[in-house]
């Protein structure tokens, strides 16, 4: 019978203790972990027959395992491993990006004994994802990107979920919902990721109502809760009645809009909790599957290095790595139906949401009539433009 466990250990204050007493000695390698307050370590053992060696897998986030947003969507993913069999997890959360992570990958390495590292936040890579994949050859690492490049250590592996159609899928069901005709989302910065996201919401909700309109506000930055509050706020003094979102935690801006009495759809992770009346759904990163496809392939022996595991793992819909958040209690029983129809139709390719003609919001074609781009095409790497409908701009 598989046991299931948590200890929680003050990382930082061993790692202390430890440099202390080592003080003089030229020859040590480990760091001391130096910010703020003590976040701790979570270790987790699915355990195994007892004689077998268990499979350490270490994870890191940049911010809260609980922030409703990124980091919760990773921590999800990993908890979904840890209940494996013959695998231990260790865990530390609020690490910033900077040499502090090196620092506790060495540590998870040295002291945990880690062969594999998932250093969730985008800002690890470079250069210190390289730096410890350079020092650390026999130990596999990925990252959440497609930042590997040509002359990079090979034992890096790189993986994404596209949520395009997540959102295609969401704007649908703004659109059906809403009845003020007017949408908004609250944005990050206007980048590719981003820019696809948004351009997914408004091309579902016109898929519907082909003149509907959404502003888009950009905070700046990743997580700024007052200002994505008041990017809020701002939206529903417009008489916007639904909101999106794409930055690090929706936290604030989805409490804000049960606040204020609209509807919103969330990212990253499942939000019903924070908006139990006006929560319509969310496109979800569903990590556990991509997470144990790999504990797979590392079990069975495979490495990325001699590439026996994929370099780059990409997927979306179909392959179960982005799912659609529980219906809130606003989605009528008509656009439920629709929505699940709509999500099958993109499961099994009939429905591609990167259908010309589309244009940009200055009127420019950008995917010409009879062209249909997959998720997967490189074309849509290159979007740097919010689509027609969009109020907005990309400066």
């Amino acid at each position: 019978m598989n046991t299931h466990r948590q200890i929680y250990i003050p990382r930082r204050q061993i790692i202390r203790g430890i440099l202390a007493t080592a003080a003089f000695a030229a020859t040590t390698k480990l760091s001391a972990c130096a910010s703020g307050g003590d976040t701790g370590t979570t270790t987790s053992d699915a355990g195994g027959s007892g004689a077998e060696q268990p499979l350490t897998i270490g994870f890191i986030y940049v911010g809260a395992k609980d922030d409703y947003g990124w980091n919760q969507a990773h921590a999800l993913g990993a908890e979904e491993i840890a209940k494996l069999p013959g695998v231990k997890l260790v865990e530390q959360a609020s690490v910033p990006e900077t040499k502090e992570v090196q620092e506790v990958i060495r540590s998870m390495i040295e002291q945990d004994g880690a062969k594999v590292i998932f250093p969730t936040s985008f800002g690890y890579f470079n250069p210190h994802i390289v730096e410890m994949a350079k020092q650390f050859p026999e130990v596999q690492f990925f990252h959440c990107s497609s930042l590997w490049q040509e002359g990079m250590p090979t034992n890096i592996g790189n993986y994404y979920a596209n949520t395009d159609e997540g959102q295609f899928v969401a704007g649908r069901i703004a659109a059906q919902t809403s009845k003020s005709g007017k949408l908004g989302f609250v944005a990050a910065k206007p980048v590719n990721p981003v820019l696809r996201n948004i351009n997914g919401f408004i091309m579902g909700a016109r898929s519907v109502k082909p003149d509907i309109k959404m502003q888009v506000i950009f905070t700046g930055d990743w997580s700024v809760p007052v200002k994505e509050a008041e990017a809020t706020n701002s939206l529903a003094d417009q008489g916007i009645d639904v909101i999106g979102v794409h930055v690090d935690s929706p936290k604030v801006v989805i409490e804000t809009a049960e606040k204020r009495g609209i509807f919103s759809s969330g990212y990253h992770a499942d939000q019903t909790a924070l908006a139990p009346k006006g929560y319509l759904t969310g496109t979800t990163y569903h990590w556990g599957q991509i997470y144990k496809e790999y504990v797979d392939l590392i079990k069975a022996g495979k490495k990325v290095s001699d590439g026996g595991i994929p370099r780059f793992i990409l997927g979306s819909l179909k392959e179960n790595y982005v799912k659609m958040a529980p219906f809130g209690p606003a989605v009528a029983a008509a656009t439920k139906q629709d929505a699940d129809q709509t999500q099958a139709k993109i499961v099994d390719g009939s429905l591609l949401v990167y259908t010309g003609e589309i244009k940009d919001n200055t009127g420019k074609v950008r995917i010409p009539k009879g062209t249909a781009l997959k998720l997967t095409d490189p074309e849509l790497g290159k979007v740097d433009w919010l689509a027609n409908g969009v109020i907005g701009s990309v400066s």
